[in-house]
């Protein structure tokens, strides 16, 4: 059984920063495509970082620069440390997981709130 477990999120203030972590048990993050989502209320959810089974790193425009995506394939842990946050950062953030099979998993979320 697939399970990915996010954490970190919180209330900072723009410019602050926040590094959330997602572990996952059931399924390893070397072997397939990790990654983190958003969605704030009322819009669609979307890509914020991706990394691939190699290693290959692609960021929404939104972020670069700011967001970094990072794997510890020893915890099976994926983290996105976030910098100079922005009030439009402001989100639910997902934790995934999309394997070979094109099969995605999905974490139960964590809010982030930044405060202008």
């Amino acid at each position: 059984q697939v399970r990915l477990v996010e954490s970190g999120g919180g209330l900072v203030q723009a410019g602050e920063s926040l590094r959330l972590s997602c572990t996952a048990s059931g399924i390893s993050f070397s072997a397939n495509a990790g990654g983190w989502y958003r969605q704030a209320p009322g819009k669609q959810r979307e890509l914020v970082a991706l990394q691939s089974r190699g290693g290959n790193t692609v960021y929404d425009d939104s972020v670069k620069g700011r967001f970094t995506i990072s794997r510890d394939n020893a915890k099976n842990a994926v983290y996105l440390q976030m910098n100079s946050l922005k009030p439009e950062d402001t989100a639910d953030y997902y934790c995934n997981v999309r394997t070979i099979a094109s099969t995605d998993y999905w974490g139960q979320g964590t809010q982030v709130t930044v405060s202008s």
